[in-house]
């Protein structure tokens, strides 16, 4: 009995003895070395020998190299936990020359917010009387009637074949 409960009480204080590390993620770029760029003498060979390459550049415009840093924690049934963030957004002119540098940090993120709406789905919205009208002539006791043939298909009542079984007959032409 005893057993039993140390057991269970280590099991649900497992978290307590292993200690989650933080994880690194992204180009992990330091104050120290990005404040070593300075804006109109820097140039691109010298962002690539202190950062490394970016992160992502802009969409339209590759004038503009994004490094993004991140430390992550797990955390038990959960997504990771951000412990430390940060943005070091380049832009350069047309020659390579550093024009401006930015950090961002968690204050400056723009946090999406969630639509409540819904998309309506046409043609999907039926009442009680539409859906009973609907079938009304679908329902036909005489079909299995007209079947002159075992197999699925056959000839209706004017020589026509009704059904993809055609007892074997494949795609012939007649």
């Amino acid at each position: 009995m005893a057993l039993g409960l140390t057991g269970s009480l280590f099991v649900l204080s497992g978290c307590s003895f292993i200690e989650n590390s933080p994880m690194p993620r992204g180009s992990l770029i330091e104050a120290d070395d990005y404040n070593q760029l300075k804006p109109g003498v820097s140039n691109r060979a010298d962002a690539l020998d202190l950062l490394g390459s970016p992160t992502s550049k802009a969409t339209f415009d590759d004038n503009t190299w994004i490094y993004v840093s991140m430390m992550t924690a797990p955390t038990p049934a959960n997504f990771p936990h951000v412990t430390k963030q940060q943005v070091v957004v380049l832009n350069f002119d047309q020659a390579g020359t550093l024009r401006s540098l930015r950090t961002l940090g968690p204050k400056d993120a723009k946090h999406p917010g969630m639509v409540g709406d819904k998309t309506p789905t046409p043609g999907t919205k039926i009442n009680i009387l539409q859906e009973i009208i609907g079938n009304v002539g679908r329902y036909n006791p005489m079909q299995g009637m007209m079947n002159n043939s075992s197999f699925g298909g056959g000839n209706n009542g004017m020589g026509m074949s009704n059904g993809p079984g055609h007892g074997g007959a494949g795609n012939s032409l007649p």
